[in-house]
């Protein structure tokens, strides 16, 4: 049958425009109609053809869309379950003791709200505007992506140890599983000729050299008896390093899917120190003595704030205690949703530190009471901070209770709640910071987390040697300490100077519908990095070579830990001298764009550069 031109013209297919607004983004519905004419009968059907789902959703320029977590209580757990560690319970309460007691909470406080919460909210607001990891986010001015990758590398260093810690309490929580604790009398085969109960002590200075639990920690568990010093390791012991195993597995199988997974285990291991530390409060103070050592922590004297170190130690506590400078608190809330109101959760959850560090320090004061009680010594000389407390001083008060095993067990899951949550936010950081920089690795994520905890056991397999804890005390003198306010002083400069305090207020009034009161302004633009600038030159000129006890380090040791701190400030410059030189044009054009969003590159083009002009850099 022959067909005409004018037939063939409506045997063509249409396709009907699709309705939909014009921003939006995902998957679109298409209208098929054919329209065909057969011995002058014009046939018609439609369909509608979607296209299949997928897991990913895209958005207009055809870029995946970025996950977020479940609940916003998963965030929140999760900033607080890293910011509460093992810290909160072993240095706090010690530092407030030892400071003039309730008289160290106006410095504490001082700087909390001066330095503490800026930085803090400058973190979570950078990583949610941004939804990039600690090295991406400084799309905002490139040329400071280089200390992106110095707090990624601070994380790294960091998790070759903290992930030890967990280590020993895991090892500890095993050794609580049995009728009588390992650590009470002097008659097992790791003990030496020295070892004496407190009973059998006749002098103070005795106490600390050959207790049970002393001699259980170091040659019991470390085995630091087998060891010379740093320069005589010896093999990882087996002991320890399935331990160590376990945790990397816990770590693994709790971030390998990213914060879908990580945010439901922080359920529990953010909320279970808070549980278990209500219920040793609760145990010791029935205690005889607990009060006398709760009224010791709590003794006000002001006449402690006229010594400059306490103000010292509160400033480092606060630099320390929240978390910044990690990249933690940028990778996680990189993954809010863009109007999640960033600075209610800045205050709640840097808040909620600081009172857990206050409220501990009633529980560990409690039992130090009484063990200054039980064994007729002044405070003074059973308190201490550091592992020392957790691994030696609290065991043993908890090996003199009743039903001490059950005691020692929910101590240990305590320990190891609180350390595991901190370990997996270092983690996520490295993992975050270098998928969100190295795009290819997004969909090889599981891999890719495997890849870094791997490679995190070997590296921790030299803290579980028998000289292990001298690789342990050198990697925590020098891998977070300068290098770690260094990299917080030039985050807050290339954010409040180089890409202005008003852009970036601008930048939080689009997220929350609420701009910055002028107090944040300031502090972010001049308080703050004042504060850094002070914290770094102290950080120098009081720095003292490690030791432990009466071991010192020798010099091919400081020098790798020198090199090991100077590793990761030393990203800042380079990756500024390498971006200057990779960047076309003359050194001018180099640096506008160096210094210049990326997405306002063009304006470079045209001469326009914000960052060039007087009223950038005086703006507030």
């Amino acid at each position: 049958m022959a067909i005409s031109k004018c037939e063939m013209k409506l045997m063509s297919s249409v396709v009907a425009p699709e309705k939909s607004t014009p921003n939006t983004m995902g998957p679109k519905e298409v209208e098929l109609i054919l329209v065909k004419e057969q011995n002058g009968v014009q046939f018609t059907s439609t369909t509608l053809v979607a296209p299949a789902p997928t897991q990913t959703q895209t958005n207009l320029s055809g870029e995946e869309e970025r996950e977020t977590w479940g609940k916003k209580i998963d965030f929140l757990l999760s900033v607080i379950g890293f910011a509460v560690d093992l810290a909160n319970v072993w240095r706090f309460p010690y530092l407030c003791y030892k400071n003039g007691g309730g008289a160290f909470l106006v410095p504490y406080l001082f700087f909390m709200v001066i330095a503490g919460m800026p930085l803090f909210y400058m973190e979570l607001a950078l990583g949610q505007y941004n939804r990039e990891g600690a090295a991406g986010v400084w799309k905002i001015c490139p040329i400071f992506k280089g200390v992106g990758f110095t707090v990624i590398l601070i994380s790294l260093y960091v998790g070759f140890y903290y992930n030890v810690i967990i280590s020993w309490a895991l090892f500890y929580l095993f050794s609580s599983f049995t009728r009588e604790l390992p650590w009470v009398h002097c008659n097992n085969t790791w003990n030496s000729a020295n070892c004496s109960d407190w009973a059998d002590n006749s002098s103070v200075g005795d106490i600390y050299k050959a207790t049970p639990a002393q001699e259980y920690f170091e040659r019991g568990v470390l085995h630091i008896q087998d060891s010379n010093g740093i320069d005589d390791l010896g093999r990882p012991r087996w002991q320890l390093t399935s331990c160590l195993a376990v945790v990397i597995v816990l770590l693994y199988f709790s971030l390998w899917k990213g914060v879908k997974t990580s945010g439901k285990v922080v359920w529990i291991t953010a909320t279970m120190p808070y549980v278990v530390l209500t219920v040793l409060l609760l145990r010791g103070v029935t205690l005889p003595g607990a009060i006398d050592g709760i009224k010791a922590y709590l003794s006000v004297d002001f006449l402690k704030l006229c010594d400059a170190k306490v103000w010292i130690e509160a400033a480092t506590q606060i630099c320390f205690s929240l978390g910044v400078g990690f990249g933690v608190l940028i990778a996680f809330s990189s993954y809010n949703k863009f109007s999640n109101n960033c600075y209610r959760d800045a205050i709640i959850t840097s808040s909620i530190n600081s009172l857990t560090s206050f409220f501990s320090g009633f529980v560990v004061f409690s039992f130090l009471g009484y063990m200054s009680h039980k064994h007729n010594v002044a405070l003074d000389k059973v308190a201490r901070d550091g592992a020392g407390l957790v691994f030696v001083i609290y065991p043993e008060a908890i090996a003199t209770l009743p039903g001490s095993s059950v005691w020692a067990v929910i101590f240990f899951i305590m320990l190891l709640t609180l350390g595991i949550d901190s370990a997996m936010g270092g983690m996520e950081s490295v993992i975050t910071g270098l998928i969100d920089e190295f795009k290819f690795l997004h969909k090889h994520r599981e891999l890719f987390t495997l890849f870094i905890v791997v490679a995190t056991f070997l590296i921790s397999l030299f803290c579980v040697t028998s000289g292990g804890m001298y690789v342990f005390t050198l990697l925590d003198h020098f891998a977070a300490g300068t290098s770690i306010l260094f990299g917080v002083l030039i985050e807050a400069i290339g954010i409040a100077w180089f890409y202005g305090v008003d852009r970036f207020s601008d930048d939080i009034e689009e997220m929350i519908g609420q701009r910055p009161g002028r107090y944040w302004r300031l502090c972010w633009k001049f308080v703050s990095p004042c504060f850094l600038l002070f914290m770094v030159v102290v950080s120098f000129a009081t720095f003292n070579p490690p030791n432990y006890g009466s071991y010192m380090f020798p010099a091919w040791a400081n020098m790798l830990g020198w090199c090991l701190a100077m590793s990761s400030m030393a990203m800042v410059p380079l990756y500024a001298i390498y971006k200057l030189c990779t960047l076309p044009g003359k050194f001018c054009d180099r640096l506008a764009y160096a210094i210049t969003p990326e997405t306002e590159h063009h304006l470079v083009d045209n001469g326009e550069v914000r960052q060039f002009t007087l009223q950038h850099w005086l703006v507030v």
